[in-house]
C-alpha cells in the first residue's frame, strides 16, 4: 500500500468485504473484516501468513542464478539473534533444508529455508530491513 501511495482499499463480495486502511503515519494497514456471523456463532478469522513449502524448483532466470525470494511481508535478519553469527554468508554452501535468515511477522520469527541447493552469490537485502511479498532475498549459484 504504501509503496503505490494507496491509503485505503476496500473489497466486498457476496457475503463478505474486507477494507484495509493504511495508519495517518504512515504505518501497518489496519485490517477490517464484516462478515455475517450468526447469533452464538464464534467468527472465524482468516488464517495468519506464514511460510509455506514450495513443491516446485524457482525459476532460473538467464544469469543461471536463482533467487531465494521472501514467502511473507516482514522484518528480515540474518542471524538468529543480534550476538549470532549470520545464516549464510557470500560463498555458503546450502541445500534446501538450509535456513538461510528469519522473517519476523507479527511477532513471530520464522526461519525461511533455501529450498534450493548451491552457492550463495549474493545478500540482496540488509539486517534488520522490512521485506514484502516474493522480494528476491538472496542469489544462488545452483549445484
Amino acid at each position: 500500500m504504501k509503496k503505490n501511495s494507496i491509503t485505503e482499499f476496500e473489497l466486498e463480495r457476496q457475503d463478505s468485504k474486507i477494507r484495509l486502511k493504511r495508519g495517518s503515519n504512515g504505518g501497518a494497514p489496519i485490517v477490517q473484516y464484516d462478515e455475517p456471523v450468526a447469533v452464538g456463532a464464534v467468527p472465524v478469522l482468516p488464517p495468519l501468513a506464514v511460510a509455506s513449502t514450495l513443491t516446485a524448483a524457482p525459476p532460473v532466470p538467464a544469469t543461471g542464478e536463482i533467487e531465494v525470494k521472501s514467502p511473507m511481508i516482514g522484518t528480515f535478519y540474518r542471524a538468529p539473534s543480534p550476538e549470532a553469527g549470520s545464516y549464510v554468508e557470500i560463498g555458503t554452501e546450502i541445500n534446501p533444508e538450509s535456513v538461510v535468515c528469519i522473517i519476523e511477522a507479527m511477532k513471530v520469527m520464522n526461519e525461511i529455508k533455501a529450498e534450493v541447493k548451491g552457492v550463495i552469490t549474493q545478500v540482496l537485502v540488509e539486517n534488520a530491513k522490512p521485506v514484502e511479498f516474493g522480494q528476491p532475498l538472496f542469489k544462488v549459484r545452483p549445484a
